[in-house]
């Protein structure tokens, strides 16, 4: 028996063992408990928490501030992806497509009762340039300026989706006079949201009302978020009513909350990418040793065996869920382990000394795959690639590291293979996840391509998208881009999950967006009964 199918038939008893537990915990309790907190004006969620700040424009630490119901963007968007007023109640580009005018909604305040102006946001989107340099590759600004209520931004050159850009929760709004007698990192900064932190760490946090909410009532005096990050313990949570909501139940876990009448299931397929970054400093720099690599990872069945299904397998940069061409793209570098062998010989690797890893100049095939856990498929897929490639002569060390390092270390390029999982359209088409990764890092200015992949053709479709208004246009462009990475071998795109949120049927108003940043909201509330 070899060591991926070993691998697989373990995880699936074990998998099996948590489902089991979990059935006999929900027989017993049906969620009842977390009907009992509900009543009482609590709601528990329970989550996986990557973040131990609550300052946005730390790392990617918005999310978390938005996921909490804390902060707000002057633009959201819809269950189709489609960006909406937020804060900004509306918004026009002058006629050069140059200079954005965002009117902000009248009689909002923030959590201390401080007036939203436009004064402020101006203040809070300056503050986030200046504290985090990914805020620039979204755009650059020659001015903000504030008059009345309106916000008016211009830019060094047209910016076609700047209400999609900032959607983003890098550019959460926040209230920066605050910030001299609070400290936004652990206590929360200071937002327009429906709850407000009264404590936080890592493991757990908790939220209360926000007396000041300018967008009608907010159902519950307090919100518990305790940091579950594995997945079977949030599942048995979840069921036995220690929390009433969860995020992304995991593949092994879902069967027990289909048909019972204590849950209801939001699942959606994601907007969400699951990829292997290849670092093209070292080994991987040659292209036929990155084509080997990925031809000789058979995704298939990663998906439809050992992740049941639950994701589809994975071919492009942007997935199936959104109207981008995957059908007709082309992989170059599907699933053949022969040609994988021929390329690495006639790319120089051979087994000199009969120990099964392919050596050249006296260097073994040797490469680091870092990975982080708290996405319960993520080793799985690293595991299942270090076991096909072994096959081919590869030697893949799989290091996990915490979440918090991932960043950093994409942008400084110390990996040979990084796992992510991705949302593809954060700010509503895939433009931005897209340039950052695969765009030329050229004198810093695109630092979360820490790879070395550099592609001058690629960067002139990244330099006609950024200023392209017409839809249908944007949309070629960006299959085309597409096309050119995944011909250049510049990433292992593993799959596509499906995400969810699961909750007792003791709330109402919960739901799943596929950009991943809405969980906790105003329209969650008790059921009515």
């Amino acid at each position: 028996m070899n060591f991926f199918r070993t691998k697989k038939i373990w995880k699936a008893i074990s998998v099996g063992l948590c489902t089991a537990m979990a059935a006999v915990v929900i027989a017993g309790c049906g969620g009842s408990a977390g009907s009992d907190a509900v009543n009482k004006g609590v709601l528990k969620v329970g989550v996986t928490n990557f973040a131990d700040t609550l300052e946005p424009t730390e790392n990617f630490f918005g999310w978390v501030v938005m996921r909490y119901g804390l902060g707000e963007c002057l633009a959201k968007f819809d269950e189709k992806m489609n960006v909406q007023p937020w804060l900004a109640e509306e918004w026009k580009v002058s006629d050069d497509k140059l200079t954005w005018t965002f009117k902000i909604r009248d009689g909002v305040k923030f959590s201390n009762g401080n007036p939203l102006t436009a004064e402020a946001v101006k203040a809070s989107l300056e503050r986030a340039f200046a504290k985090n340099s990914r805020a620039a590759t979204f755009f650059k600004y020659t001015s903000i300026k504030a008059e009345g209520q309106n916000l008016i931004i211009t830019t060094d050159k047209p910016t076609p989706n700047m209400p999609g850009f900032l959607a983003d929760p890098l550019f959460i709004i926040v209230d920066t006079t605050a910030e001299s007698s609070r400290n936004f990192s652990k206590e929360g900064p200071i937002c327009t949201g429906p709850y407000i932190v009264e404590s936080f760490v890592k493991e757990k946090a908790v939220m209360k009302k926000n007396p000041n909410y300018w967008g009608g009532e907010v159902p519950f005096e307090t919100v518990e978020i305790p940091s579950i990050d594995d997945p079977n313990t949030r599942a048995m949570a979840l069921q036995s009513g220690d929390v009433d909501m969860a995020v992304n139940i995991a593949a092994g876990d879902m069967d027990s909350f289909r048909g019972n009448s204590s849950f209801t299931i939001d699942e959606i397929s994601s907007l969400r990418t699951v990829l292997a970054r290849l670092n093209q400093k070292g080994i991987l720099k040659d292209p036929k040793v990155r084509a080997a690599l990925i031809c000789g990872c058979d995704r298939e069945t990663y998906n439809k065996v050992l992740l049941k299904g639950t994701f589809l397998p994975g071919k492009a940069p942007v997935p199936p869920s959104m109207d981008y061409g995957f059908d007709q793209l082309k992989d170059p570098n599907a699933y053949n382990p022969e040609r994988a062998k021929q390329l690495l010989k006639e790319a120089g690797w051979t087994d000199t000394n009969g120990d099964g890893i392919l050596d050249k100049d006296g260097k073994p095939l040797k490469l680091d795959f870092v990975v982080y856990n708290s996405r319960a498929e993520l080793p799985l897929y690293a595991e299942a690639v270090q076991a096909d490639l072994k096959k081919l002569g590869f030697d893949i060390n799989i290091k996990s590291v915490d979440y918090n390092l991932v960043d950093q270390m994409g942008i400084k390029g110390e990996y040979d293979l990084l796992i992510s999982n991705i949302t593809t359209a954060n700010t509503g088409d895939p433009e931005i996840y897209l340039s950052w990764y695969w765009k030329s890092n050229i004198n810093g200015e695109n630092p979360q391509n820490g790879s070395g992949y550099s592609n001058p053709a690629l960067d002139a479709k990244f330099n006609a998208l950024s200023v392209e208004f017409d839809k249908q246009k944007r949309r070629q462009l960006i299959i085309e881009i597409q096309q050119m990475i995944m011909d250049d071998g510049a990433a292992l795109f593993l799959g596509y999950p499906q995400t969810n949120i699961i909750f007792n049927n003791a709330l109402s108003g919960v739901k799943m967006f596929p950009s991943d940043y809405y969980w906790v909201t105003s329209l969650i509330k008790p059921a009515s009964k």
